[in-house]
Order: C-alpha cells, then sequence, then structure tokens
C-alpha cells in the first residue's frame, strides 16, 4: 500500500482524502470546518467498509462520524483529524502517509510544477498572498499544520495555476501599460488547471488515443467555472484571468465585464473598491441575476415562468457559447469536448444548449445518452459526431496525489 494525504485548506475549514496510490482508491475522507468559531464540526468517513451481504457476496458502506467542539485554529484541526483515523481508521500508525500533497491556488509565475515544500517554498507562497489574498494564506495555514503533524514525510504543493504556465505571452498578456503590468505582476494566471488537466488525460486514456494528439475544450462548471483550450495536453487558453473572477458566468461571480461599469458604479453610486470587490465575487452570477447560485434553484423557477430565472440562464448559456466558439478558433477545430464539475456533470440542459449551436463544426449531441442518468466518464455525443461530446467527473484530489507522488515517491 502507498498512502498519499491530500490537504485542501481553506481560511476556516480544511478538506482531506487518504489514497493508496497502488489502487488509486479512497480509503478515506473528511471536512473539518467553523475553524476559529465557537463550536466547529468534524466530519470523517471512511470508504468502502466491507459489508457480509449474505449469500457469500460481499457489498461496501461508506461509515461517517461527525464530532462538534472547539477548534481554536488549523493546527487543533489537525489534531482532530488524528484523532478521527486513531478511533476509525484506517490507522495511520499501522500505515503512515508516504507524502502529504497540497493544493495551492496561486503559484504566480514561479510555480509551473508540483513543488517539494520547504521553508523558502513556504515563504514564496507567502509572498504570492498578494495575488491570492484568499486563498494563499489558508492554502499556508493547512501546510503549516500539517508539517507539524507529519514531520517526517516529503510535504508537496500542487498549484492551482501550473498547468497555465504553457499560455503563449499572446494569451496571458493584457493590453495595458506593460512596466505597470509587470511591476504588479499582471497578466492571465488561469485556476482550476488540477482539474482541467486531469479531465483531458482521462479523456484521453477513455478513448484510448494519444494525449498529444487531441485537441480539447474542458469545461468544469460548478459554482466556479472555467472553460480551457488545451492542444497536445498543453493550455493554450483559459478563462479565468488574473483572478478567478474573469471569464464565464458563475454562482456568484459576474465573469466577463466591461471595467468602465467599475468607474461608473463608484462615480455615480459611491462604492469603494470593497464595494465593488463584494458586487462582483460574492454578489453577481446567477446569484444577482436570479436570487440563488444553485442552478437547480434557477431550473425550478424556470419551469414556474419566472423571467429572471430564464434571463440568467440564458446569460449563462451565452457565456459557454462565446467562449467555445473562441475556443474551437484558437484551436483550429476540436476533437474532444468535456464537462465536468457539479453543473458539468449534472445538467443536461446545459450541456446541451451550451452546444445547440456547433452543428457548423460537427458537434452533434445524442439526446438521450445526454439525458441518461448514467455515472461515470460517458459519450454524450452522436456515432456521427465529427466532435466527440463527454462528462468526465473530475478527481482534483486524486491528480493532486498523483503529482505529489510524481516528486515524493519514496
Amino acid at each position: 500500500m502507498t498512502p498519499v494525504l491530500v490537504i485542501n485548506s481553506g481560511s476556516s475549514s480544511f478538506k482531506y482524502q487518504l489514497l493508496d496510490m497502488d489502487t488509486e482508491r479512497t480509503l478515506a475522507s473528511g471536512l473539518v470546518e467553523r475553524i476559529g468559531e465557537p463550536i466547529g464540526v468534524a466530519r470523517h468517513t471512511v470508504h468502502a467498509t466491507p459489508v457480509d451481504a449474505g449469500e457469500g457476496s460481499p457489498t461496501f458502506l461508506d461509515a461517517t462520524r461527525t464530532r462538534e467542539l472547539p477548534i481554536p485554529d488549523h493546527t487543533a484541526g489537525f489534531a482532530v483529524m488524528l484523532d478521527a483515523f486513531a478511533s476509525h481508521g484506517p490507522s495511520l500508525a499501522d500505515t503512515p502517509p508516504v507524502a502529504v500533497g497540497h493544493r495551492v491556488v496561486h503559484g504566480g509565475a514561479r510555480f509551473f510544477e508540483p513543488t517539494l515544500i520547504t521553508p523558502l517554498v513556504e515563504i514564496n507562497i507567502d509572498e504570492l498572498s498578494v495575488l491570492a489574498p484568499l486563498h494563499n494564506p489558508a492554502n499556508l495555514a493547512g501546510i503549516v499544520a500539517a508539517r507539524t503533524a507529519f514531520p517526517e514525510v516529503p510535504h508537496v504543493a500542487v498549484f492551482d495555476t501550473a498547468f497555465h504556465q504553457t499560455l503563449s505571452p499572446a494569451a496571458y498578456t493584457y493590453a495595458i501599460d506593460t512596466e505597470i503590468a509587470a511591476s504588479h505582476r499582471i497578466r492571465r494566471y488561469g485556476f482550476h488547471g488540477t482539474s482541467h488537466k486531469f479531465v483531458s488525460e482521462a479523456a484521453a486514456a477513455f478513448l484510448g488515443r494519444p494525449l498529444g494528439e487531441l485537441k480539447q475544450i474542458v469545461f468544469h462548471l460548478g459554482n466556479g467555472a472555467s472553460v480551457t483550450a488545451i492542444d497536445g495536453g498543453r493550455s493554450i487558453d483559459t478563462s479565468m484571468g488574473f483572478t478567478p473572477l474573469e471569464g464565464l458566468v458563475m454562482g456568484t461571480r459576474s465573469g466577463d465585464i466591461d471595467p468602465a461599469v467599475l468607474f461608473q458604479l463608484e462615480r455615480r453610486a459611491g462604492m469603494s473598491v470593497d464595494d465593488l470587490d463584494d458586487l462582483l465575487n460574492k454578489r453577481s452570477g446567477l446569484l444577482g441575476l436570479a436570487g440563488s447560485n444553485d442552478l437547480r434553484d434557477i431550473r425550478a423557477a424556470m419551469e414556474r415562468g419566472e423571467p429572471r430565472a430564464l434571463l440568467a440562464f440564458e446569460v449563462y448559456v451565452h457565456r459557454l457559447r462565446a467562449y467555445a466558439g473562441a475556443y474551437l478558433a484558437q484551436l483550429g477545430g476540436a476533437d474532444v469536448i468535456s464537462f465536468t464539475a457539479g453543473v458539468g456533470e449534472n445538467a443536461p440542459r446545459v450541456r446541451a444548449e451550451a452546444l445547440g449551436t456547433l452543428g457548423f463544426a460537427g458537434v452533434e449531441i445524442d439526446h438521450e445518452r445526454n439525458e441518461s442518468a448514467e455515472r461515470g466518464i460517458r459519450v454524450i455525443s452522436t456515432d456521427a459526431s465529427a466532435v466527440t461530446v463527454l462528462v468526465v467527473p473530475t478527481d482534483e484530489e486524486l491528480e493532486i496525489a498523483r503529482q505529489t507522488l510524481s516528486v515524493a515517491r519514496p
């Protein structure tokens, strides 16, 4: 067994998964949240516990335990996590992780591959917090706590931005004063890179085709959403930019917007920089248009005939189509288009509408396949479609574990 522990740390919570990389099976996972509040919550799930189903055929049952207790900081949260492993398994004393992988949102232009964490790397992650003030400090807090909990094993940072370091200058450069841009490191970085890498490689493996031969478009559609054009396994364009705010309409983020709108709101509505930041990141997107950031609520409202919900859906789809067309042009056509994440994997109408005008490019969606409740990676295009359209469940934790092991293999 080759266990790898994956940590995804936020400011007041962290998620974890323990994977056996010999089989790439998740052994346990959990969430520690409400860190710093009077009462925190810790959930620990042991996966695929064998249960006797009778007739000599064992089945498997996940077992989840929940605790509520004070969790003052991330270090205390890791102690709670370790106690959960000790009490409910699997035992880290018997099978300690060979490495710990950490999701880090922003690697700037410095980090373009999984990186062994050293004190110098920690300093760099902290310094890059100016580019991701909501994420990198939280990621670093998890790293510090995890290195205290597991001091004897290698820790590896896997950066959301790393996959997009293959963008050309033409794709990552904003058309502003070059000296100002260089002084403040303003350029397109792109995000969701771990997911886009995993999905594009999974699609190639599923189709039995070499990754290097494929032109792919991957839609990662969740509460946060992005789309990437991938040529031969390399990101050549992506919708998120200097921050995750740019690009598609998202759950609470506006996506693309004329910058002059901000000037107008400052001058005419008296909104401050913080007000504008809050508006575009937390009160826009589907929430701003329809009053909910959950597409399931919006679909229900559409069925009730609510115009606000219908408009929100149409705006959402309009942006998807715009990027699909743009990336077909950037790639010179596509072999594969994949949908992933919560909306991408579970919203057939979104998939159908997003690609509904691409018949000219040889895209044909099979209605029955698209509407199927089947899980797992699957084809939703017709057999005659010139472009293969897939639903590919993402697994960012597995991708982080793979990358971690690639540089920390014992």
